[in-house]
């Protein structure tokens, strides 16, 4: 088969690979369309460390089942299928407690971090758990339902801050998961909701998908104009969707006394947390990490067209045009958020 190896850091290649072996529990998926995801950029460049090369990435994935394992009862050749990129163990506590994305022994589709090596999507074809799959309604093409892995960390994190219709919603980061949760809260009847980014088009574009208000990263007095805007002292929840020190330290800020907030993005590993404010206004911290049984509900919203997709992909293009996307994306090109690949 052809896949698209990340031999070297900064370096691909359209290569023959060999086709995935399946256990008895597992599923041969023909891929038709795969996202490329943010962390495969980073991966890319080997800044992340989750990437070693030589890896076959890709966890943003969608097609049809080409064949099945022994033991596989439920799924069948030509279903139309979408995946959870987290492969957990099913037997570890966590697992037993319904808490998949905190499993043991989780691995990551297209992650070769040390520990594993998992190859992705990025191919003809790629191996997966029945316990992993989702059956697509037929209303939802291949190519959004790529999108099912991005949304569902939308709707994960919005579960996890449990925002109510008449909250004023805080949403600090307006890329790709960050739109993603503005319209999932848009779909609850959430809102007023206020978004923060430094870019006036990703600005513009969280207008189009649900944000009463948008206010520019670089203003000055940023939270005090947030908490005039929501009255009371500030937001009910804030979701902090890049993950560095000065974001967190608006959603803290902009954040009413006992209000929530939700801290989704990870792009620095380490960041400063204003202590004080959060004990002794006793704001709740949340962790969000990928998805934990969110995909079902993520494809009604797809299929229902509550959420809306088609916008946010920028391109589709076929597999062997990989490695120039990726570069693309590397050098942040205006205008450009999602692309989707297709073998």
């Amino acid at each position: 088969m052809k896949a698209l190896l990340l031999r070297a850091y900064n370096e691909f290649e359209l290569t023959e690979f060999p086709e995935p072996a399946i256990a008895a529990d597992e599923v041969l998926v023909r891929v038709k369309a795969c996202g490329i995801c943010g962390s495969d950029v980073h991966g890319m460049t080997g800044s992340t460390g989750r990437r070693i090369p030589p890896i076959v990435m890709g966890h943003e994935a969608s097609g049809v089942i080409a064949r099945t394992g022994a033991a596989v009862t439920t799924w069948h050749a030509g279903d139309r299928v979408t995946f959870d990129s987290t492969v957990y163990c099913g037997e570890c506590d966590f697992c037993r407690a319904g808490r998949f994305n905190l499993c043991d022994r989780r691995c990551v589709l297209g992650v070769s971090c040390g520990d594993y090596r998992r190859h992705g999507a990025f191919a003809d074809f790629v191996a997966v758990p029945q316990r992993i799959l989702y059956r697509m309604p037929d209303a939802v093409p291949f190519e959004q339902a790529a999108m099912v892995e991005a949304l569902s960390v939308a709707v994960h994190a919005v579960n996890r801050g449990t925002p109510k219709p008449g909250e004023f919603v805080l949403v600090i980061g307006t890329g790709m998961i960050g739109l993603l949760v503005i319209q999932v809260l848009r779909a609850r009847g959430c809102g007023p909701i206020i978004a923060v980014d430094r870019d006036a088009g990703r600005l513009a574009e969280a207008r189009r998908n649900g944000a009463t208000h948008t206010l520019v990263a670089s203003a000055d007095n940023l939270a005090p104009q947030i908490q005039q805007l929501a009255g009371r002292g500030g937001v009910e929840v804030a979701f902090e969707v890049v993950g560095a020190t000065q974001p967190i330290q608006l959603a803290v800020d902009a954040t009413r006394k006992g209000g929530r907030i939700v801290l989704v993005g990870n792009f620095s590993p380490r960041a400063e947390l204003p202590l004080q404010a959060v004990v002794s206004r006793e704001i709740t911290l949340l962790g969000s990490c990928s998805s934990n049984g969110e995909y079902p509900e993520s494809l009604e919203l797809l299929a229902s067209g509550k959420v809306n997709v088609s916008s946010l992909i920028s391109a589709i293009a076929p597999l062997a045009e990989g490695a120039s996307w990726f570069e693309r994306l590397h050098k942040t090109e205006p205008g450009l958020m999602k692309v989707v690949l297709v073998p």
